[in-house]
């Protein structure tokens, strides 16, 4: 265990820290998340999920959130007690508390079905956090049932843990319209319209597809969408993209001051993964004293990821030295 206290230590100081910068604190997460998702778990694992919860007292909105969707991809039920807290708490943030309903979603635990179907239930609710509820637990019920072994899905460039699956696929070629109509259609369950997002993102990877421009322009139609969870998921899968023809989409999402403030720091965090696009720097910088908390502090992560995008390093972490060979 000493390995793992020598790693793990230092890293949990600096997340849990409220005088260390909050790109520092990023980086610090982003090297416990690795340590946390490695598959098979090792003995660093619990320490990893431990020191990541220790941040929930953070005052930082954005940190917060970060933390509970870290949690929802490490495949491991020791981080279902530390997300069943954070979306049962009506004190705490919105934008955490529909991380951590969606977290609980990605590790498919059935023990959370009576939470989560009570919170997707109660009229005095948020919107963000019923309907979160609502997709995980279609997800739950979907990961758990006979349905997921019968359906043909395309293996994901992707490796995270989505709120939904994409559309599984059928006997003809994935149809950009007929999955652009499934993601607008407003009278369709959220999972099923889901599907058909991460289905889009899929024909937009890589991005030299000849189907990535028309699937980008697709789910772009979505961030006009009625509802803001909805919204701000295109906008983080344009950040898993990191197409530039996103760009313009995502400029106009962050630029709109009467977007909610979950769904610009999606924008502002995709645009920092395109940070070595032209003009992209240029355009967070004049968003670093913007009102809302939560996009100012976006707006210093995604800055500090656009450097990194800038200068070609392999991770963005604050892996020890100790471990950087994990990495």
């Amino acid at each position: 265990m000493a390995d793992a206290d020598t790693t793990i230590a230092p890293l949990r100081k600096v997340l849990t820290s409220e005088s260390e910068p909050l790109a520092r604190r990023f980086r610090a997460l982003f090297s416990l998340k690795h340590l946390a998702c490695l598959q098979p778990p090792t003995e660093q694992t619990l320490p990893a999920i431990h020191a990541i919860a220790a941040a929930f007292t953070s005052r930082s909105a954005l940190l917060k959130h970060e933390l509970a969707y870290c949690l929802g991809q490490t495949r491991n039920a020791e981080s279902v007690a530390y997300l069943q807290q954070v979306v049962q708490d009506g004190a705490e943030d919105t934008m955490c508390r529909h991380e951590a309903a969606e977290a609980l979603g990605a590790l498919g635990d059935k023990g959370s079905l009576e939470i989560l179907k009570r919170l997707k239930d109660d009229e005095t609710e948020i919107d963000v956090v019923r309907e979160t509820c609502d997709i995980a637990v279609d997800r739950i019920v979907w990961e758990n049932s006979g349905e997921k072994e019968g359906e043909n899905l395309k293996p994901s460039d992707f490796t995270s843990i989505d709120p939904a699956p994409p559309m599984p696929l059928s006997a003809t070629e994935p149809s950009i319209p007929d999955l652009e109509k499934t993601l607008l259609d407003t009278t369709l369950p959220l999972f099923q319209r889901y599907r058909a997002m991460f289905g889009l993102r899929d024909l937009a990877s890589p991005p030299d597809l000849p189907t990535a421009v028309d699937a980008i322009n697709a789910l772009a139609k979505g961030l006009k969408d009625p509802s803001a969870l909805f919204r701000h998921e295109i906008a983080f899968v344009f950040g898993q993209l990191c197409h530039p023809a996103s760009i313009p989409s995502l400029t106009a999402t962050l630029s709109d001051q009467a977007e909610e403030g979950m769904v610009r720091h999606e924008a502002a965090e995709a645009l920092g993964s395109l940070g070595d696009e032209e003009g992209v720097e240029d355009t967070l910088k004049r968003f670093l004293n913007d009102p809302e908390q939560v996009v100012r502090d976006s707006i210093i992560v995604a800055l500090d990821m656009a450097e990194f995008e800038k200068n070609g390093e392999v991770e963005y972490a604050l892996i020890p030295d100790s471990s950087a060979a994990a990495a």
